[in-house]
């Protein structure tokens, strides 16, 4: 499985002098070991430079921002600590004076009821709504505590600072973030529709290649080219190949080859490619395997050029730092309200599966012929839990809109084609009621973790996204 990355964390810790400053020194010790434990770098102000390492005055608030501004490569996200009342402006002008533009965690520590006096009592609990306040006339968005007073080493912490940092991986992730988008979109699939000006302007590029040039590449390449061999051998080592056809295991590697090539060649992140049904009838596979493993290898395909789409797979790969798919909310289970099934020809990761194997498709077959459509990963989705993310571009309204939904993997049976299993949300009426009623697509990214409130804190408050969180 692979490994995320280790973030580090820009540490404030706020002090106001008139308080118990050496609670200052205390929390900073405690909330730096806390973020140690849990595997993060920490940059902070150390005793040498301020008092205890805190930040009350201008002063220390500018030696902050210049210590952040150094370190601006490696910070992915900002902590405010406050381990007594704090100085509301040396936070805001800490933040302001680093010209950091990454997510910021606000975080008070606990009064006790029996250490209420001059020497132990915090006040965190009205400064943290002064250091908001001020967060908020500067114009600097941040993320807030599940509790508004907390202990660093609590379980109610340790769930915010993961979904904390699920939303600096987010963010941090989609700066450079360039899409590659492959054919055109079907004519039937006017679901895949999207601006690409409001990605654009949201950072997101989207580099176009004509699917006839691809097919033409793949075409010019021999099966005794070195890239070809190795990508075949990776297929067949990638999953059970069944009664698929040498000829189309050879064009299937041959397609990875151009595919990787592209990606590689023009700094691509996630793919959108065409298929139905212009791969089949004029090259003679189905690309499902091959996007599979682009999937697998973190670079997240989706079909139908459905660009918003693999944005989606691609956020929610960020976030987990494991696969995603692109799924069709496909059927209802039986009679059941919050239980659908969940379906793709399919191209999802080989991990999403208990016992993935090639086939061919079965409903392409039926047009282009069983000889055309080899390449299909097959099997039932394993039992576990699962987020949802579906985004979508509001033309009209001229902004980047999206839900997001956590549920679980069954395993109710299920006889099938393709890749399917049955999913599990609460209230999943009320979520496919929404979206039919705000215009969203048939598919939606999945990924098999639970990542969705880091997720929409990410895209909403620090993007400005509309995300509805189910």
């Amino acid at each position: 499985m692979p490994k995320k990355e280790k973030l580090t964390f820009g540490l404030i810790v706020g002090n106001r002098g008139f308080f118990p400053d050496e609670l200052a020194r205390e929390g900073r010790e405690t909330m730096i070991g806390v973020l140690e434990k849990h595997g993060y770098d920490v940059v902070c102000l150390d005793p040498r430079q301020t008092k205890f390492g805190s930040v009350e005055t201008y002063q220390d608030a500018r030696k902050c921002g210049e210590l952040f501004d150094k370190n601006r490569d490696k910070i992915a996200g900002i902590i405010v600590t406050l381990p007594n009342f704090g100085d509301e402006k040396g936070v805001a002008e800490s933040i302001r004076a680093s010209e950091l533009n990454v997510p910021v965690l606000i975080h008070a520590f606990k009064d006790r009821p029996d250490r209420m006096s001059l020497k132990f009592r915090r006040d965190s609990f009205c400064g943290k709504l002064s250091v908001c306040n001020n967060l908020h006339q500067y114009g600097i968005p941040f993320t807030l505590t599940t509790l508004h007073t907390d202990d660093p080493d609590s379980l109610d912490f340790d769930q915010d600072l993961s979904d904390f940092a699920v939303a600096c991986r987010v963010i941090k992730s989609l700066r450079t973030l360039r899409v590659g988008a492959v054919g055109a979109r079907p004519a039937a699939f006017n679901t895949c529709r999207y601006s690409e000006k409001l990605f654009q302007d949201g950072g997101i590029s989207v580099e176009t290649w004509d699917l006839s040039e691809v097919i033409g590449r793949a075409e010019r390449l021999k099966a005794t080219d070195a890239k070809v061999k190795d990508k075949l051998a990776a297929i067949t080592k990638y999953l059970p190949c069944g009664d698929t056809p040498k000829q189309a295991l050879d064009r299937m590697a041959r397609l990875g080859v151009v595919l990787e090539d592209w990606i590689h060649d023009n700094d691509i992140s996630a793919l959108a490619l065409q298929c139905w049904t212009s791969m089949e009838e004029f090259y003679g596979i189905v690309p499902c395997a091959v996007m599979s493993m682009f999937s697998s290898g973190l670079v997240p395909a989706a079909c139908e050029v459905d660009v918003p789409g693999c944005i989606g797979m691609y956020i929610l790969q960020a976030a987990s730092g494991t696969p995603s798919a692109i799924l069709d909310w496909n059927n209802n289970y039986g009679d059941d309200p919050d239980r659908a099934v969940m379906f793709h020809c399919s191209n999802l990761p080989a991990s999403f599966f208990t016992s993935p194997q090639m086939n061919f498709q079965d409903i392409i077959a039926g047009s282009v012929g069983k000889e055309n459509a080899y390449g299909a990963v097959v099997g039932r989705i394993a039992p576990g839990p699962v987020s949802f993310l579906r985004l979508s571009t509001d033309d009209f309204a001229g902004k980047i809109v999206g839900y997001a939904a956590e549920g679980e993997f069954t395993e109710d049976p299920l006889e099938t084609f393709g890749g399917a299993g049955v999913v599990r949300i609460d209230d999943l009426q009320e979520l496919l009621n929404y979206a039919c009623r705000s215009g969203f697509e048939h598919h939606v990214a999945a990924n098999k973790s639970l990542v969705v409130d880091g997720v929409v804190d990410a895209l909403d408050t620090y993007l400005g996204w509309e995300i509805y969180q189910h």
